[in-house]
């Protein structure tokens, strides 16, 4: 009997602490389940807006990685027209100077056979006087004068015959 007292004091003390219990311990585990359940959707909104962010940022770098190999592409074709606009510039560059080279070439070429004739023409001019001076004697040189002057007056008085010309005298 005494465990039979036992028993139903067990019975009756747990059927109290149920009783009493009940409502307080109901709330509780229903709270917590609100909060599990709370923190569940929280978690799985969480995950989807973090896979939504995921997908933007890869969305992002494809885009980025477009935009780059756009870039660079402009950037190679841009650099291969700088190249050919300096190569034709270039081209024109040397064509130019080319031309200018050939120009002072032939001016200095000219200057070269102008100065050569006049250096010629000089000892040619005074090869001759030597020539002359050595040939014409001081007699000579006199009547070749006193021949001009007659000349000259021959010339003188068929322009102007009113005026008396004087003649050298030796």
């Amino acid at each position: 009997m005494d465990f039979l007292g036992k028993v139903i004091n067990f019975i009756l003390l747990l059927g109290g602490l149920i009783y009493l219990l009940r409502s307080p311990l109901g709330n509780f585990l229903e709270g917590r389940t609100k909060d599990l359940d709370h923190a569940l959707r929280d978690a799985e909104d969480s995950r989807v807006e973090a896979e939504k962010k995921q997908q933007e940022v890869e969305n992002r770098l494809k885009k980025i990685g477009r935009e780059m190999e756009h870039i660079r592409k402009e950037a190679v074709t841009e650099g291969q027209k700088v190249q050919e606009r300096i190569l034709r510039e270039a081209k024109a560059e040397a064509n130019r100077l080319k031309l200018l080279s050939r120009l002072e070439i032939e001016l200095l070429t000219q200057a070269g056979i102008q100065e050569i004739k006049q250096y010629a023409a000089e000892l040619a001019i005074a090869l001759a006087q030597e020539r002359i001076q050595s040939k014409i004697k001081e007699e000579d040189q006199s009547l070749l004068i006193d021949r001009s002057i007659e000349r000259l007056e021959k010339i003188y008085e068929k322009s102007s015959p009113d005026q008396e010309i004087h003649s050298r005298t030796h």
